[in-house]
């Protein structure tokens, strides 16, 4: 019971952390764009543009895949989510929150959200330095899950 009482007490503060950086960047606050960021902030999957359109239609049966879309794209234009770059085609997305990577299984294409302190305290390579400012690190790691290694033949 207390855990999904900090569950919903984390989701309000992150609902009132995106209100507070929407009212900063001038950004509208319309329904679309709260419920989308309301989807990703309780979704622990990492899910593409049109697993929320399947999830979000239910509730709000007017909402296009081209809204999704185009609301994803201006989350993240503004810091407000990160795309998870995958080997596969399909984008998917999460909270922006804290330093962290990802391990993604290229059998069932589970995302888990790891962190590796070593990792984001490296330089660039002595070659690199010259390269201009660094704003990001983020590590993609591939491979197999113990859950589809159990069931490999």
């Amino acid at each position: 019971m207390v855990q999904g009482g900090k569950v919903k007490a984390s989701l309000k503060h992150q609902l009132e952390v995106f209100h507070e950086e929407c009212r900063k960047r001038g950004l509208r606050l319309t329904p679309q764009r709260l419920e989308i960021f309301r989807e990703l902030a309780q979704s622990m999957d990492h899910p593409s543009a049109e697993q929320l359109h399947q999830r979000l239609i239910k509730k709000m049966p007017t909402l296009s895949l081209d809204t999704i879309y185009r609301t994803l794209a201006t989350f993240v234009q503004y810091e407000l989510v990160n795309r998870v770059e995958t080997a596969e085609s399909q984008a998917r997305f999460e909270i922006a929150h804290g330093r962290h990577h990802h391990l993604i299984c290229h059998k069932c294409r589970e995302i888990m959200d790891f962190e590796w302190n070593d990792i984001d305290q490296l330089t660039l390579p002595e070659q690199l330095q010259s390269w201009g400012r660094v704003e990001k690190k983020s590590v993609v790691v591939y491979g197999t899950c113990e859950k589809c290694l159990g069931t490999a033949e």
